[in-house]
């Protein structure tokens, strides 16, 4: 019988190579076209050799700032990592709550399903000049913005897994006398939990959105706010080591949340 391509799975080491292999190319790809332009202008600061973005790295990760002598880069990342955890934090659990809600009780749902419909429709960068001016330019403005712009997501996402949960467990849990408390909590949390860790990580993307465009609008501090200071200087050297430093606590985030689900919840699946 011949072995159709859906079936056949590449080996441990075929795997690495396959993972490594749109990096590697992207890399390439970057050394090419910033060797053209230099060639052709030795100033230009629009690609910078990667040589350069590896020494503005490692200034930026040991140097003192030379006003206050702290490293600003791994100042800026505490910021911004204290104001995501809070956002993310906050959005996880009303979206928890409110999903279990909204999926065993019939009546919460008819009261607030088409309404946290309507609401993940707005735009949440939208609405932004108006938290500024409700909350202020300080840091409750941009965990605000974190959590309106993820909050609605989770609670559809939660409610759905709620419903999705098989009515036999919730008649045998309602044969055996359990209260709706105790559905909520015996039955219905154990299954969604799993499913909360990864709505968790599929919003990480759109809160770093949120928290840098904060950032680059109203604040002093943070990764969002230095990218966009040092624009106006076109130090793109300093830019794509920020933006990838970012890259990098996003994925780090998203692997221990990955690794937080399996060890928890092994009888999830390996999506997770």
């Amino acid at each position: 019988m011949q072995m159709r391509l859906i079936n056949r799975r590449p080996g441990r080491p075929l795997t690495v190579f396959l993972a490594l292999l749109p990096f590697v190319l992207a890399l390439i790809g970057y050394t090419i076209a910033s060797e053209i332009r230099l060639a052709a202008n030795p100033a230009d600061k629009l690609l910078p050799a990667p040589g350069t973005i590896i020494d503005t790295a490692v200034r930026l990760f040991t140097e003192g700032d030379r006003r206050s002598g702290r490293i600003l880069l791994w100042h800026d990342t505490g910021v911004s990592l204290m104001r995501l955890a809070i956002g993310v934090s906050i959005a996880a659990i009303i979206g928890l709550v409110t999903g279990l809600l909204i999926g065993l009780l019939p009546h919460v749902r008819a009261a607030l399903g088409i309404f946290v419909a309507v609401l993940s429709m707005i735009p949440p960068l939208a609405i932004l000049p108006i938290l500024f001016i409700v909350f202020g330019l300080g840091e409750v403005s941009k965990v605000v913005l974190i959590v309106i712009g993820i909050t609605p997501f989770l609670i559809r996402d939660m409610s759905q897994r709620v419903i999705d949960i098989p009515t036999e467990l919730i008649v045998k849990g309602q044969t055996l006398g359990a209260s709706s408390m105790v559905i909520a909590l015996r039955v219905a949390l154990p299954q969604i939990m799993p499913r909360l860790i990864q709505a968790v990580r599929l919003s990480l993307g759109p809160a770093w959105l949120f928290l840098i465009a904060a950032e680059a609008i109203a604040s002093d501090l943070g990764l969002g706010y230095r990218i966009f200071l040092v624009r106006r200087y076109l130090a793109m050297d300093v830019i794509l080591t920020y933006v990838l430093w970012i890259t990098a606590l996003a994925f780090l985030i998203d692997w221990a949340l990955r690794t937080l689900s399996r060890r928890l919840y092994p009888w999830a699946g390996e999506g997770l």
